[in-house]
């Protein structure tokens, strides 16, 4: 298929808990790499990918994802809106281990939904589903969750260990653009 039309810049921002995996999400995306231990984000880190989406039946769009990962440490929390200030995605992240993740991200997607641009795609990651049989967060409950959040809010659980859905995530983001994203 032929590409139609220049890139489009995509800014992105990884929002939640520390420890949830949104370092590991961005480098499985960007690498296809996985560090089994990763050092805890200071402030926020940059890394940007671009990907060939769709474009109805005329062809591909390249969309360059600028990707805000952004530190989980409560001490950091107030540089969030930052980050998200101009943000066309947000991928709000919980570990399907952790109760205290899941609780955290609602807080998240309020200040997101206050505060936040108006028309933010936002994708929330139950991550580290390599991990089901430590579940604390059932599959249902988030995806009720999301779906009290809108019919746009996407939800998918993700391993950044077993690059699960892990460029679904971004693929179903690009999709759910405003002005035809993808």
């Amino acid at each position: 298929m032929a590409s139609s039309g220049k890139t489009r810049e995509v800014k992105v921002v990884l929002l939640g808990d520390q420890g949830v995996g949104k370092s590991s999400l961005v480098l499985r995306f960007v690498t296809n790499n996985f560090k089994i231990n990763s050092d805890a984000t200071i402030g926020a880190s940059f890394m940007s990918k671009m990907i060939m989406v769709p474009n109805g039946e005329d062809g591909m769009i390249p969309i360059n994802f600028k990707i805000w990962d952004t530190a989980g440490q409560e001490k950091y929390h107030s540089l969030a809106p930052m980050y998200y200030r101009g943000a066309a995605a947000a991928i709000v992240v919980y570990d399907i281990t952790r109760k205290k993740s899941f609780v955290t991200l609602r807080n998240w997607v309020n200040e997101l939904k206050q505060l936040g641009p108006e028309n933010i795609v936002i994708a929330i990651a139950g991550n580290k589903s390599d991990l089901a049989n430590e579940r604390a967060i059932e599959t249902q409950t988030a995806l009720d969750y999301a779906r009290e959040m809108g019919p746009d809010t996407l939800f998918l659980e993700t391993s950044a260990k077993d690059d699960t859905n892990v460029g679904e995530l971004f693929k179903q983001i690009s999709k759910r653009l405003p002005d035809g994203g993808g």
